[in-house]
């Protein structure tokens, strides 16, 4: 009996040294493979970011075209590449500004916000969409919509996209809307510096609606508060225009002539003065 364990006891003794070898050579593959794959990772990385700067130095160069199309395969090819947010927003960039391809500039921010929703880029990228649906394509009402986006996010410049949203009402013709969107602007940056220029602008759109007696207001009231600014001179003229319109000749030739030498466009103030002078004139004739 003791001799048959004696025998198992060797055997059990034999066999383990063989699995302990089994076991290192197992962790020693294991590490192996983590080697060769985290070296295989870095070297695709490097290449990647290789490709990221030769469209770099493509566009430093002035070969816009060259890339646009660096950038864009980049992103085709390796989406997961960390940089493909960034040099699809350095495609539709030089597509806009650079290439004047606006329709496909856009389509290149959208695709970014489509695929990376949460990347850095995304907030810039939106900006240039609203920049391009408004100053190069013309159209103010996808503008609005993306501007409205754009205001829902965090910043410190929502003053300046408020007023780009009443100017594109304005642009609409949409006179009421675009005074509406002013006077929120008004209302929630007081201390903004396009406080003047809005309250001219409010002035504008009564005017241009026919709301005489509003526009006069609104016209004063720039004159009376920021009389040392640009559009205190502007709402001179406005009033005098609006005067004029009143029947109030008189009051609208006084506020001209007060133009004369410091109105910016003096060919338009003496066109205007002139045309006044010959109404007085033709009114007293038919007295």
């Amino acid at each position: 009996m003791k001799r048959q364990l004696l025998k198992e006891e060797l055997k059990r003794q034999g066999k383990a040294p063989k699995k302990r070898l089994w076991g290192v050579l197992g962790l020693v593959l294991v590490l192996l493979c983590a080697a060769l794959g985290s070296l295989y990772y870095t070297n695709q990385k490097s290449r990647f970011e290789e490709t990221f700067q030769k469209g770099m130095a493509l566009r430093d160069a002035g070969k816009y075209e060259a890339a646009v199309e660096v950038f864009i395969k980049l992103h085709d090819e390796h989406p997961a590449f960390v940089r493909a947010p960034q040099a699809l927003f350095l495609a539709a960039e030089i597509q806009d500004l650079r290439l004047g391809r606006y329709s496909d500039a856009l389509l290149t921010y959208l695709l970014l916000e489509r695929d990376y929703p949460d990347a850095p880029e995304v907030a810039p990228a939106r900006r240039e969409v609203a920049i391009v649906y408004k100053y190069r394509l013309n159209d103010c009402s996808q503008a609005i919509a993306v501007y409205q986006k754009v205001l829902d996010q965090s910043g410190n410049d929502h003053d300046q996209l408020q007023y780009e949203v009443a100017d594109c009402y304005f642009r609409l013709n949409n006179f009421e809307q675009a005074r509406i969107e002013f006077e929120s602007l008004l209302k929630n940056y007081p201390e903004s510096g396009l406080i003047a220029e809005v309250q001219y602008r409010i002035a504008v759109t009564y005017a241009l609606e026919g709301q005489l007696p509003e526009a006069v207001g609104a016209y004063r009231l720039v004159i009376e508060r920021w009389k040392d600014s640009p559009y205190a001179l502007e709402a001179s003229f406005g009033l005098a225009t609006v005067l004029e319109e009143q029947e109030k000749l008189v009051e609208a030739l006084k506020i001209l002539e007060g133009l004369d030498g410091i109105y910016p466009k003096q060919d338009i103030l003496e066109h205007k003065t002139e045309q006044v002078r010959e109404r007085i004139e033709k009114k007293k004739k038919a007295i």
